[in-house]
C-alpha cells in the first residue's frame, strides 16, 4: 500500500510562516497531481493547493498570493509554503493526488495541525 506523510506544522502568530512537508511512498508521484488540503474542525476536507506532474499550479482564492506549493519528484515530497498566516488557516494539513482530476490516491495520513493564534 502507497502511503504519505505529512510534517512541518505547528503553532504560528498571525502573519507568520510554515512550511509544511508530505513525503510518498512508491515510486509513481512524479507521474500524479499533487494537492493540499486542509479541514478545520466540524468541516469537510477541503482542496487548498494543487500541483501536475508538469509543475502547473492552482490554489483556492483564500491563499492566493499567501502559499506555494511545489514539488521535489527526485525526493517523492510535496511542499507547501505558508506565509502571512491568518487564524481561519487553522486547520489539519493533509496532502494526496488531486482528487478532481485523479482516480488513484494514496492512503491519508494523519496529516499536521497548523494553528494560527496569538
Amino acid at each position: 500500500q502507497v502511503y504519505v506523510v505529512e510534517s512541518g506544522g505547528g503553532l504560528v502568530q498571525p502573519g507568520g510562516s510554515l512550511t509544511l512537508s508530505c513525503v510518498t511512498s512508491g515510486s509513481i508521484f512524479s507521474s500524479h497531481a499533487m494537492a493540499w488540503y486542509s479541514q478545520a474542525p466540524g468541516q469537510s476536507r477541503e482542496l487548498v493547493a494543487s500541483i501536475t506532474s508538469s509543475n502547473r499550479t492552482d490554489y483556492r482564492v483564500s491563499v492566493k498570493g499567501r502559499f506555494t506549493i511545489s514539488r521535489d519528484n527526485a525526493k517523492n515530497t510535496v511542499y507547501l509554503q505558508m506565509n502571512s498566516l491568518k487564524p481561519e488557516d487553522t486547520a489539519v494539513y493533509y496532502c494526496n493526488t488531486d482528487l478532481s482530476i485523479d482516480n488513484f490516491h494514496f492512503a491519508w495520513g494523519q496529516g499536521t495541525q497548523v494553528t494560527v493564534s496569538s
